[in-house]
């Protein structure tokens, strides 16, 4: 399914077919996107076209729950508003989305850390919330760090490291002799890396792609605090949020150790020419593990 050549003429074709009064918008690639391929739809909504992912589950969770969580959050959040259903000539879901402007944080950056801080705290504050019995539970993320010693390792030994590599696994062995979650199953967006927020005005403005969303440990969405804030606003960030113990803390840094090998794991894959590899990820993941390494 991979082969088929997703085009402005496709989007335009399908758009024809299932929602005609959306046909005669303005229609532009957006760059970047793996799982899914993003169009820009006039000035206000976004296509989410299913490319890579091998199964639709990731926009059809977006599709049942966006909308339910949108109205409650401080942030733009791309809300699903219109279905694209599989046919013969494009055999797979695609969803019509609210478009949230601003940058990928992957290509801009943040000037402004105490507002940012502030703002990713208070989204994160009106997004843990305890969810109901029926939401998504993790497939491959959302467990506690000593469950994922196989994963960090994996990237540990991949990535080079200059000498770190044992201040890296004292961080990652701290996060999981730390206590694990004991409180409600809490809605998590589960994948805050820099391609994943959008900026403006040298702050955060948006937050995108929930396909990985799920309920569970916060912790996963508060590494964050190093993942995507500038040096030094980490302190800052957990003091606004406010709801996260020692333990919390202590893992959070691991796997903000973890997501920061996988950045810089991408760009050394984008460094070698392999599918998927992403060169400007490098020293973005660098940037974030020499966070991680000075704590809160």
């Amino acid at each position: 399914m991979t082969d088929i050549e997703i085009t402005a003429d496709l989007v335009r074709d399908l758009l024809h077919e299932q929602h005609p009064d959306l046909a005669g918008l303005a229609i532009r690639e957006v760059p970047g996107g793996w799982g899914n391929q993003m169009w820009r739809l006039g000035d206000e909504l976004a296509v989410r076209m299913q490319r890579m992912d091998p199964t639709p589950e990731l926009q059809l969770k977006e599709r049942r729950w966006l909308p339910l969580l949108a109205p409650h959050l401080p942030l733009p959040v791309p809300v699903p508003v219109r279905y694209g259903e599989p046919t013969e000539r494009f055999p797979k879901h695609w969803t019509v989305v609210t478009w949230v402007p601003g940058e990928p944080l992957d290509h801009g950056s943040i000037i402004h850390g105490d507002h940012a801080a502030d703002t990713l705290a208070g989204f994160l504050r009106a997004l843990h919330v305890e969810a109901p019995a029926e939401a998504p539970i993790a497939a491959d993320r959302g467990a506690h760090p000593k469950h994922c010693t196989d994963g960090f390792e994996n990237f540990l030994q991949a990535v080079a490291l200059d000498g770190i590599t044992a201040d890296v696994r004292a961080v990652w062995d701290d996060a999981v002799a730390a206590q694990a979650w004991e409180g409600p199953r809490v809605w998590v967006h589960g994948d805050l890396h820099p391609a994943n927020v959008v900026v403006s005005d040298g702050t955060l403005s948006g937050i995108v792609d929930f396909g990985d969303m799920f309920a569970g440990d916060p912790a996963w969405d508060l590494a964050a605090a190093w993942v995507l804030l500038p040096a030094g606003t980490a302190s800052r960030f957990f003091d606004t949020y406010a709801r996260a113990d020692e333990a919390a803390i202590r893992r959070a840094r691991g796997l903000a150790a973890m997501k920061s090998l996988f950045l810089m794991l991408m760009g050394q894959n984008g460094d070698r020419g392999l599918p998927g590899g992403k060169p400007h990820w490098g020293p973005v993941g660098r940037a974030a593990l020499d966070r991680v390494l000075k704590g809160v």
